[in-house]
């Protein structure tokens, strides 16, 4: 079941804040890869000629909005899970299956973070860019580590929720 982004004041309120306008500010680069695709296939069609680097910026756009929406589905709960197999266990079970999958995006998020850091800065040091813009690769792994930080964020939101026993609101 999918929830509502929780309210709260204060750091609660500024994490929600902040995943919400990071996942409008993934959707705003999903649309501009639409527009660059849809010009890429009309000039294609009409001017025999595509928009260049049309497929780079879709590589590093996609990969940019796909990590910009992780923060607010952690948030919000709205990943994908199995509840075919949850659904008849009784309360307290699934609570303790919302602890786990809370710490498991936890881990996930800070180890992503350590090796991607670690990916971007080899890919600065190595000064790889794309084959047709030159667009420095390291440029993408920026918004994709500040995805993860609030990731890691929303992950921690919402385990201290569950830990508490506030986690189905």
């Amino acid at each position: 079941m999918i929830r509502t982004v929780p309210a709260g004041g204060g750091a609660r309120a500024v994490l929600r804040r902040l995943c919400v306008l990071w996942a409008v500010a993934g959707g705003s680069v999903l649309l501009a890869l639409v527009l660059v695709n849809v010009a890429s296939v009309v000039g294609t069609a009409f001017l025999g000629m595509p928009v260049p680097g049309d497929i780079e910026l879709t590589e590093m756009g996609v990969a940019v909005a796909a990590f910009a929406f992780l923060p607010y589905c952690q948030l919000a709960g709205a990943h994908v899970i199995a509840d075919i197999f949850t659904a008849r266990l009784d309360g307290r079970t699934r609570a303790r299956f919302e602890v786990l999958g809370d710490l498991v995006a936890l881990v996930f998020a800070l180890v992503l973070l350590w090796r991607m850091s670690l990916g971007m800065l080899d890919q600065r040091a190595y000064g790889y860019t794309t084959a047709i813009l030159q667009i420095p690769v390291w440029w993408a792994f920026v918004p994709i580590l500040v995805s993860l930080v609030l990731l890691a964020l929303a992950a921690g939101e919402r385990l201290a929720d569950h830990l508490r026993g506030e986690g189905a609101r």
